[in-house]
């Protein structure tokens, strides 16, 4: 029985609708303490999402890995790039905490953080640091038991990570401040890690020895990384390019960093489809093309595609005509809500634009087209994304809706971009590739 792509959906959507509700909750926390943590609390966590890039230079591509091995039925292969991506992540998720600890200061200088917000992103930061590691481990291991289709599986271990989070961060940040998020995201991490280990046992059959935990092996890795690199190279861009943005806000001051926080909240609601329909996609493409069933693996993407615009812009305008009341939930601030108000406004013409994106690029990577999407949209991230939001939001004085409006316009550019490669068919001489590479590795 092949998946249908509702039933890998709807626990992804869960899944990153958890992860964003809790980032609301701490968010909301923050901000009774006071705006400038509000802002803190914001800024910190695009920092520390920056950061997690490091991982993608894996991430991107073990669940192309393992499904593509799925799909032409060879276990083994899927195992070993299951193993060999545990080591990788260790050494990944260590660099990561270790740069989140010593260099939090100069990283929160280069994207301009304000004198009153500095002090508290910065000790927020490093005190991520072991929720870092953590993470690098959570987010492979989870990519594996989707691609082996155990997505409510996956869904259950975000559950417990979430509530674990959500009860000690409740408890811990009236007293702790800011700290106590980062104690909530580390205890909440670790109880995820303990059941991702017991479920690679029971449900996959993987019982993961003690050099799995730091070992480089080289020939899965090599599969992955091809997929992945270019993957991670298109990811670093991007925040790269949004933390250039984001310096551009911080210019604006600290109430603009605080609309930022509070409405970026909302935004990370209204991509959640989008983004829950692409992870699907990667997981189904990757199976059909590990199969050679690329004409199931094309009807598939266009049919997702049109399902995806228009909940996207149905869901972004629900989100802007509650703007308000929505905002009144984390300031009493009437010029943070007004503001906040017109950006979710911005966001129902951005939303069709990226959800080309969301879509399309996780399908291109699951056929083996991985290095056009950095190609192609690294000019309009470094111009549009980067420079736009200058140009609009300082320069031209638009302050906020400006940067908006450079968030939008490269959304668009890039979304078309990756819709002509796709209808193109310019995805199927890497599909065929992938698939001709597996079923002669079977023959041997």
């Amino acid at each position: 029985m092949k998946p249908r792509l509702f039933a890998l959906t709807w626990p992804l959507l869960l899944e990153l609708l958890l992860g964003i509700g809790i980032g609301m909750v701490g968010t909301a926390l923050a901000a009774r303490l006071s705006d400038t943590a509000g802002a803190a609390f914001g800024l910190a966590n695009q920092v520390f999402a920056t950061l997690f890039i490091l991982f993608r230079v894996i991430g991107a591509g073990v669940s192309v890995a393992v499904t593509q091995a799925l799909g032409a039925g060879r276990r083994d292969q899927a195992d070993a790039v299951a193993r060999a991506v545990v080591g990788a992540s260790s050494w990944l998720g260590a660099a990561g905490a270790v740069v989140a600890l010593l260099a939090a200061g100069p990283l929160l200088h280069l994207v301009n953080a304000p004198a009153e917000v500095a002090p508290l992103a910065g000790l927020l930061l490093q005190t991520l640091a072991p929720a870092l590691l953590m993470d690098a481990w959570n987010a492979s291991m989870a990519s594996v038991m989707r691609a082996h289709l155990r997505s409510r599986e996956a869904l259950g271990v975000v559950v417990a990570i979430q509530l674990v989070t959500l009860a000690v961060a409740l408890l811990a940040m009236p007293h702790l401040g800011l700290p106590g998020y980062a104690l909530a995201c580390a205890c909440g991490r670790g109880a995820g890690l303990a059941l991702h280990v017991a479920l690679w046992r029971r449900r996959l059959g993987l019982r993961l020895l003690p050099q799995d935990w730091w070992r480089l092996r080289r020939a899965p890795l090599a599969t992955v990384l091809h997929i992945g690199l270019p993957g991670a190279a298109e990811n670093i861009a991007y925040r790269l390019a949004f933390m250039v943005s984001m310096s551009a806000v911080a210019d604006l001051g600290a109430r603009a960093l605080a609309t930022q926080a509070y409405t970026a909240q909302f935004m990370n609601l209204i991509l959640l489809f989008g983004l829950a329909t692409g992870f699907a996609m990667e997981i189904l493409v990757g199976r059909l093309v590990g199969a050679g069933e690329l004409h199931a693996a094309h009807r598939l993407v266009r049919r997702a595609l049109g399902l995806g615009l228009v909940v996207s812009v149905g869901v972004a305008g629900g989100f802007a005509l509650a703007g308000p009341w929505l905002l009144g939930l984390f300031t009493a601030d009437p010029a943070i809500v007004a503001l906040g108000s017109t950006l979710l406004w911005i966001t129902v013409a951005l939303e069709p634009g990226r959800t080309f994106n969301l879509v399309v690029i996780n399908a291109l990577r699951a056929t083996g087209d991985a290095r056009y999407p950095v190609a192609a949209g690294a000019a309009s991230m470094a111009l549009v994304l980067a420079g736009g939001s200058w140009l609009l939001g300082v320069h031209l004085g638009w302050g906020l809706v400006g940067v908006w409006v450079a968030y939008a316009a490269d959304e668009w550019i890039r979304g078309l971009l990756m819709w002509r490669r796709w209808a193109t068919l310019g995805w199927l001489p890497h599909a065929r590739s992938a698939h001709r590479k597996l079923r002669h590795a079977r023959a041997g």
